[in-house]
């Protein structure tokens, strides 16, 4: 880099005073001030792209070392399932034999139950007779049918 002392930049600044003068001096100031300030925030942004762009190139790497890891457990969970699929249908194979014979699983019997219609314990003859309720009603319903007669 260029070493430049406190010495030399006063025999600068004494140059340029007389050269460019004292009324145009604090405006080149400024510009050069202003123009150092652009160079180093370009420069930064050049750092931080190049940074990014390894991280970038990091990240990758450790993505395709992830995805290929994932693959190899994809792989040896795929056969594991399989040798598990062909020790089970082995299993109940010989498990069907062992119990059914050779027929295999036994036929559906219907369990001959009316299980949709529930029957309750008192007959419905005596429910009608007795008064007692069989169906459920509604409180509408139940205002309408035993509301009092008015007498005209």
């Amino acid at each position: 880099m260029i070493d430049i002392g406190i010495t030399k930049l006063a025999i600068i600044g004494g140059i340029a005073l007389v050269v460019i003068g004292p009324e145009k001096l604090p405006g080149l100031a400024k510009t050069i001030g202003t123009l150092l300030g652009r160079a180093r925030r370009y420069v930064a942004d050049v750092k931080e792209e190049v940074n990014r762009s390894m991280a970038l190139d990091e990240l990758k790497k450790m993505k395709d070392t992830v995805e290929s890891a994932a693959r190899d457990v994809e792989n040896t969970i795929q056969t594991s399932a399989s040798d598990f699929e062909k020790s089970w249908a082995e299993t109940t194979a010989l498990a069907n034999e062992a119990q059914f014979g050779d027929a295999g699983f036994p036929e559906y019997k219907h369990p001959k139950k009316k299980w949709r219609l529930k029957q309750g314990a008192t007959p419905s003859w005596y429910k009608a007779r007795t008064g007692t309720r069989t169906h459920a009603m509604s409180g509408a319903a139940r205002v309408a049918r035993y509301r009092p007669r008015k007498v005209s």
